[in-house]
C-alpha cells in the first residue's frame, strides 16, 4: 500500500524569502513560516506554542515568492515533508526537515502585496489564479519531483 505525505500549513513568514537561481536558470526560494497553536493547559492557563517550518519553493512558485512575499506575509502552504541528510565539515551527520511546497495561497488582500502593481500581469498564467482576497499559486507536480520512488 502506498503511503501519504501531505502537509497543510497556514502561517506567517519570519523573514523575507531567500531566492537562488541554479545554473540552469531555475529559481529556488527558501523561507520559514511560524504556525501558532493556542490552548489551555491542565491548570487552565492559556498556552501559546509556535512551531517554525522550513519551506522550499521551486520554479514559478519561487519567482512569485520573490516578487510578492515579505517578512510577516500570511500564507497557506500545501506540500510534502522532505528530510535531507548531509555531513558537516567535522564529519557529523546532519539532518534538515523541510516542506517542499506544491501549492501556495497568499492570504490577505491585494493591499498586502504591492497595491501599485497589477497582479494579473505579474503572476505566471500557466499555474495560477487570482482572487481579490487571496492569491493562489499551484505548481505542477511533475515540475517539482523528478525522482519518485516508484
Amino acid at each position: 500500500m502506498a503511503g501519504v505525505n501531505k502537509v497543510i500549513l497556514v502561517g506567517n513568514l519570519g523573514a523575507d524569502p531567500e531566492i537562488k537561481y541554479l545554473d540552469s536558470g531555475v529559481a529556488v526560494a527558501n523561507f520559514r513560516i511560524a504556525t501558532t497553536e493556542n490552548y489551555k493547559n491542565k491548570q487552565g492557563e492559556k498556552v501559546s506554542q509556535t512551531e517554525w517550518h522550513n519551506i522550499v519553493l521551486w520554479r514559478g512558485l519561487a519567482e512569485v515568492a520573490e516578487k510578492w512575499l515579505k517578512k510577516g506575509s500570511s500564507v497557506y502552504i500545501e506540500g510534502k515533508i522532505r528530510t535531507r541528510k548531509w555531513e558537516d565539515k567535522e564529519g557529523n551527520t546532519r539532518y534538515n526537515t523541510e516542506i517542499l511546497a506544491d501549492n501556495m495561497t497568499m492570504l490577505g488582500g491585494r493591499k498586502d502585496y504591492s497595491p501599485d502593481q497589477q497582479l494579473e500581469q505579474d503572476i505566471p498564467k500557466n499555474n495560477s489564479s487570482v482572487d481579490s482576497n487571496k492569491i493562489n499559486i499551484k505548481s505542477s507536480s511533475n515540475e517539482i519531483d523528478d525522482d519518485l520512488p516508484f
